[in-house]
């Protein structure tokens, strides 16, 4: 069974910086997709950040500029760097990858438990 843990959460003044990492244990067979998504309090769970196998990332436009992801394929980990973050950015985040456990392996949508950033003075 594939799990994600996530750490790195936590309470940060606004203008402060965050790293959330995540990483994919189990039985993995290859990791495609990796992201994080959050979901603020009364509000709809939103992507944050993508990568691909490849590198390739997108982002949210609430985020660009402020946040960066980056993945470690030989560890199979996900970073987010979030900088000048502001009291709107406050929710739980979640990992969220796409996995295949074998080879002949459909690929599941893996989810982490979160974790709670908050932005506060």
């Amino acid at each position: 069974q594939v799990q994600l843990e996530e750490s790195g959460g936590g309470l940060v003044e606004p203008g402060g910086s965050l790293r959330l990492s995540c990483a994919a244990s189990g039985s993995i067979f290859s990791l495609n997709y990796m992201a994080w998504y959050r979901r603020a309090p009364g509000k709809q769970r939103e992507l944050v950040a993508l990568i691909t196998s490849a590198g390739t990332t997108s982002y949210a436009d609430s985020v660009k500029g402020r946040c960066t992801i980056s993945r470690d394929n030989a560890k199979n980990t996900v970073d987010l760097q979030m900088n000048i973050l502001r009291p709107e950015d406050t929710a739980v985040y979640y990992c969220n990858a796409f996995i295949r456990a074998g080879i002949g392996s459909p690929y599941s949508n893996v989810w982490g438990q979160g974790t709670q950033v908050t932005v506060s003075s």
